[in-house]
């Protein structure tokens, strides 16, 4: 087969969507339109920037340079590793991963259950949500069959009544900006953006991809690099219209409901209010699906890059160590795996950025090869200080021009590639 008919696209563009839409895709956008309000246009726009347009620019930043090594390594081969394996821990079992049995948990069983036996509930919902989620990614290869097909689309139509029912009911009507987003609301909806964690997961997410466009036939390089960007932008399309949905919701709701604490309890009013408890039901058919859908499509990417990395170890054997540690790790709960993602995601998400921007200009690499090292060695450190406690170090990066609205990496940047562009490289001797 030289190419995917239309219908296995639009398979391979739900399988896409559905690996991209987890957790903290369906909590932020409610959550950022509750706090903008009356200013959720332009905070939306700086959400919709970080979440969609950066991790579709992943895509075809990765695809075009031949992979995510082939790209970080224009930096260098050691740092190509460091920050693969940072990122796949990051969306993998330190944060994302867990993230998304925790979040569903807390949407579908713990309110039905006594506090008192929440832990055991926990314990017991996340050993069966991982041992589903380990078969499931058994065959990376496969997900289309079952993501692609089913859950997808499943799950867009599921999202599809709530807003719709939000529109023609109607519950408020969006109020002034507050908390976080009195201010600056895009540049707080870029940062808030991070939390999706898409644009480190679409630096890898292509791979995967590739090899379900490859599992029906298509051999051509050239094809599945072009039907793998086909499947990018139009799961990027998805992904904003679900956002501007859920954004405006989240809108309409925080003005009715002020002082909702996560967008998970935003939904949740939002549900109750327009379908009572049946609405509740509906809001946790989404939560699991969604979680489920990522959940799958990130074990089974951390998996295949470990493995490949240590082709000794077979690919079930990561896959299944990486679902048990998620397991253990979803359950220290949603608040603390959120606040302890936050500087993780500043310190690297901006590296991320740069070598993605970087790659779309390609003579870069050819006649200025030191602008990849020094623009991204100066991003990392002004991004990693500001994001950990390192004293007057962290306080040095945070007072840097743009800094106090968290873009204080953008001089450094700016400064690496004008050193890059000046100085040449030291000829090796022969």
């Amino acid at each position: 087969m030289n190419k995917l008919v239309a219908r296995q696209r639009l398979v391979m563009t739900f399988t896409f969507f559905s690996m991209f839409f987890g957790a903290g895709n369906l909590i932020f956008p409610p959550f950022v339109g509750a706090q903008a309000g009356s200013a959720t246009i332009p905070a939306a726009i700086g959400f919709i920037v970080s979440a969609v347009g950066l991790p579709i620019l992943g895509v075809l930043a990765v695809t075009f340079a031949g992979g995510f090594d082939k790209l970080a390594s224009r930096v260098s081969p050691k740092f190509a590793l460091f920050l693969g394996v940072a990122i796949m821990l990051t969306i993998g079992p330190c944060f994302a991963i867990p993230r998304t049995a925790t979040t569903s948990f807390e949407m579908m069983v713990a309110p039905f259950v006594p506090s008192s036996y929440g832990w055991l509930a926990q314990l017991i919902y996340s050993l069966v949500f991982f041992t589903l989620a380990f078969l499931f990614a058994q065959h990376p290869e496969k997900l289309s069959k079952v993501l692609g097909r089913f859950m997808g689309p499943l799950l867009l139509v599921l999202i599809a009544v709530l807003f719709i029912a939000c529109l023609i009911h109607g519950i408020g009507t969006p109020a002034n900006p507050m908390g976080d987003y009195s201010t600056n609301q895009i540049a707080r909806g870029f940062l808030d953006g991070y939390q999706t964690m898409d644009t480190l997961a679409a630096l890898n997410f292509g791979a995967i991809i590739a090899l379900n466009i490859q599992a029906q036939g298509v051999t051509r390089q050239e094809e599945v690099q072009r039907s793998t960007i086909l499947a990018g932008f139009v799961a990027g399309g998805l992904l904003l219209a679900v956002y501007a949905m859920l954004g405006h919701a989240g809108a309409l709701t925080g003005a009715a409901v002020p002082g909702l604490a996560t967008g998970a309890d935003v939904l949740t009013v939002l549900a109750d209010r327009l379908f009572g408890k049946a609405g509740l039901v509906l809001l946790a058919a989404i939560f699991v699906l969604a979680c489920f859908n990522t959940c799958v499509g990130l074990i089974a990417c951390v998996g295949e890059y470990f493995h490949t990395l240590v082709p000794s170890v077979p690919y079930p054997a990561f896959a299944g160590f990486f679902a048990a540690a998620s397991m253990l790790i979803s359950n220290l709960g949603l608040a603390d795996i959120l606040r302890l993602s936050v500087p993780v995601l500043n310190a690297l998400y901006p590296v991320a950025i740069l070598l993605i921007c970087l790659s779309f200009v390609p003579e870069l690499e050819q006649r200025h090869p030191l602008v990849y090292p020094l623009c991204i060695g100066c991003t990392a450190l002004q991004s990693v200080a500001a994001a950990l406690p390192l004293g007057p170090l962290s306080a040095l990066a945070k007072a840097l021009p743009l800094g106090a609205v968290g873009f204080g990496w953008v001089l450094p940047a700016a400064v690496g590639i004008l050193a890059g562009m000046l100085l040449r490289p030291t000829p090796h001797e022969p």
